[in-house]
């Protein structure tokens, strides 16, 4: 689904300077294709991208970059919003963020209404438990886009899936099949200063 929808808004007539955090291969391929495109990625690990860096508090100055493309990371922050905050910092006035989580409406028996956090939990097979992963420290619900927003992103929510029809949505597989799969699993969060 990033593939597709990143195919639609990278430009191409200007130089872009893009940062992705934990970069995926499929989607390093394509940034990588753009001829216009001063990429970087970037992760804690070093052994996984370019540089290292830590996301609650970047070496970047102020707006460094024209995309930032961040998915699945913030579930693995305590300090999701400082995170946030941080990619704001970067991003360029005239940027945009593409900061995607997970997001459950039940987990675990467990209506999610509003993004579920404990951090007296510690173990990672209780984490697993609570939150789906032993690295995770929160499962976030659709008060995701309010967290953004706190941090001082204007977020639109990009229902892109529904813009694809059935036939590209079966073809490229872009939508999970379990019971946890939600309509959010195909928004993108869009993200402006």
């Amino acid at each position: 689904m990033y593939y597709l929808y990143l195919q639609q808004v990278i430009p191409a007539n200007k130089p872009v300077k893009v940062l992705h955090f934990a970069p995926e291969k499929i989607l390093t391929r394509l940034f990588r294709s753009y001829t216009n495109i001063d990429y970087l990625s970037a992760d804690l690990n070093p052994a996984k991208a370019m540089v290292k860096q830590d996301i609650t508090g970047t070496t970047f100055d102020d707006n460094s970059f024209d995309i930032i493309f961040c998915a699945h990371v913030l579930e693995h922050i305590p300090d999701d919003i400082k995170a946030m905050r941080e990619l704001r910092r970067i991003l360029k006035p005239d940027g945009f963020a593409i900061l995607q989580v997970p997001i459950k409406d039940h987990f675990n028996g467990r209506d999610i209404t509003t993004t579920y956090e404990d951090f007296s939990i510690t173990d990672p097979k209780e984490r697993e438990r609570a939150f789906g992963q032993f690295d995770h420290v929160r499962v976030y619900g659709r008060d995701f886009k309010d967290r953004l927003e706190k941090a001082g992103f204007t977020v639109r929510p990009d229902k892109f899936l529904e813009t694809l029809g059935p036939e590209k949505v079966k073809r490229y597989a872009v939508l999970p099949q379990d019971e946890t799969a939600t309509e959010t699993e195909g928004w993108i969060y869009f993200c402006t200063k």
